[in-house]
């Protein structure tokens, strides 16, 4: 048993706890590297505008289907923990820059297998993970080297860019339309913060509803808050709408602890009962005051003052979100206000029009034409509810990599063409380096073509001629924008064809990738606890009573 050792003695001497699990030395490595190169190879059919979905259906019968890196990795439920780590990069890149997690999980699983080749030649893992973090950082200044910087004020290049990403996702024709979306959206929410252009897609708000179809996706120049007018009698639509946002009851608050009051006069009662409806009144009044003929309350709205509300022609929504509340206050302009005797007209957002619209099912409110909106919304429709979610995934990596280049305007080419740029780089210096190391490096270059030749695999193309071709195009001068066709599967200059990446989405997968492959490397021994048993319920399916 890995967890008894014995004394001089020869006496039993308990370290571990019983049940404790242990593998070390190369098998301990193997396992971990087999269970991430696993994970690599149920992502790799994804990659590219060829590649295949997975239908993902989990313990309650949900059905996802998708090529979305990150959520496939999301929704299957990963127990070897290596594999947790391969999970963990995808949601990384996912929350970094939105785009590219595929090729981050795949690559660092083409880097152990890559790794474990030379680990069976006697090299040992330190200078495997030296060696990898010397390539990464090559990789990413040659990354910095070839990238072309943009003009965030060029349209063309921005959709070119929010095309490439949506490419291997199955909205078909509804490209074009939702890219440009993507473009408006992401534009009207960019604002300058110093010197630096900062796109928080957070800001962004995306609805989705089923029914109609893909082409009726729209931009909302404001919001949409997933709510009804809370009265029959109130407008339906309002324009030129004056927006008071409140963070504060329109109740009277009942007392803490319970309180007794005593009326000896049925006046008193009467009296009693007038001067709740009197405040409630009161703190209508004072809305009506401000200008306000819309009101979103972020509490409860009493019926006696929805009532009032409703006879003054205000329309009212309660119980609305606090992350609704902060974007409509981004979009109209109006300030969030949590004592109403405060509210004045300053106080108020401005929208052209507001108004209760019926999607599908649902009632909803749309509150449109803000002038300058800091914060918009997105609604995605569809025919099918599978469709809106994988559009809804599209529509998220497009914004991504449009605020990705808005915050750091350099791009570069894609179809595998900065790989094999890399790729030819890292072995002139692995040279230069010499060693063990270049061995490392070397590794590091044959691992990173792992993204053309899938490519060209995923197209049914053959791989090998496809590298060799891509090889000898980049050693010209003027080959380093030389990718992979996958529609003709010829070796095309895929800049000028408008497959093109944000610079941060391929740094930060090849850093994802190179520090989860090192992470996985240096480990050499596993030490597992056992898991806490599950106590059965007693047969019979109740249990005896106390006596």
């Amino acid at each position: 048993m890995a967890y008894l050792t014995t004394t001089a003695s020869g006496q039993p001497v308990l370290i571990l706890k019983e049940g404790t699990s242990r593998t070390r030395g190369r098998e301990a490595q193997r396992n971990n590297i087999m269970a991430a190169r696993v994970i690599g190879e149920v992502l790799k059919t994804t990659l590219g505008p060829r590649g295949m979905d997975k239908m993902l259906i989990d313990s309650l019968g949900d059905i996802t289907i998708t090529n979305d890196g990150a959520a496939i990795l999301n929704e299957i439920e990963v127990e070897h923990p290596a594999a947790k780590m391969m999970v963990e990069i995808a949601k990384t890149q996912d929350d970094m820059v939105g785009d590219g997690t595929t090729t981050a999980v795949v690559l660092a699983g083409e880097l152990l297998k890559k790794a474990e080749e030379l680990l069976d030649q006697n090299i040992h893992p330190t200078i495997l993970v030296s060696g990898y973090r010397k390539a990464a950082n090559k990789a990413i200044d040659i990354i910095n080297k070839i990238a072309t910087p943009v003009d965030i004020e060029d349209r063309q290049t921005m959709k070119k860019v929010a095309l490439t990403s949506m490419a291997s996702k199955a909205v078909g024709t509804a490209r074009e339309h939702l890219a440009e979306i993507a473009i408006d959206a992401v534009k009207q929410i960019a604002e300058k913060r110093g010197d630096r252009m900062v796109a928080d897609i957070d800001n962004i708000q995306i609805i989705k509803k089923t029914g109609k179809s893909l082409l009726e996706s729209q931009l909302v120049q404001g919001l949409i808050v997933d709510k009804e007018v809370v009265h029959t009698g109130m407008p339906k639509k309002i324009e030129n709408a004056k927006i008071a946002l409140l963070d504060c009851p329109l109740e009277i608050e009942k007392t803490e602890f319970s309180a007794e009051i005593r009326i000896r006069d049925p006046n008193q009662m009467k009296a009693f009962l007038d001067q709740e409806t009197k405040m409630l009144k009161e703190m209508v009044d004072k809305i009506k005051a401000s200008g306000a003929n819309v009101v979103f309350c972020q509490k409860g709205i009493d019926d006696m003052a929805q009532h009032f509300l409703a006879k003054e022609g205000i329309l009212a929504a309660r119980r609305v979100k606090q992350s609704d509340m902060e974007k409509l206050s981004r979009a109209t302009g109006g300030r969030i206000i949590t004592d109403l005797a405060d509210l004045t007209e300053q106080d108020l957002g401005d929208a052209g029009v507001v108004e209760e619209r019926k999607i599908g099912e649902d009632k909803m409110i749309f509150v449109e034409k803000c002038k300058d909106p800091r914060s918009v919304a997105v609604l995605i429709r569809a025919g099918l509810e599978r469709m809106v979610d994988e559009a809804e995934r599209a529509m998220t990596d497009a914004l991504s990599v449009v605020s990705d280049v808005i915050e750091n305007n350099k791009i570069v080419a894609g179809g595998g063409a900065v790989e094999i740029e890399i790729a030819k780089e890292l072995r002139n210096y692995a040279t230069k380096v010499g060693g063990r190391e270049q061995l490392a490096i070397e590794a590091f270059a044959d691992a990173i073509e792992v993204i053309p030749r899938t490519l060209a695999e995923n197209a049914g193309l053959e791989p090998i001629d496809i590298i060799v071709e891509l090889r000898a195009a980049h050693e010209k001068t003027d080959g380093k924008h030389m990718g992979v066709n996958v529609f003709t599967g010829k070796t095309e200059n895929t800049y000028n064809n408008g497959v093109v990446e944000p610079l941060v989405v391929k740094e930060q997968a090849v850093k994802s990738a190179a520090e989860s492959a090192s992470m996985i490397l240096r480990i050499d021994d596993v030490i597992a606890a056992t898991k806490p048993k599950e106590e059965k319920p007693p047969k019979g399916g109740e249990t005896e009573s106390e006596e």
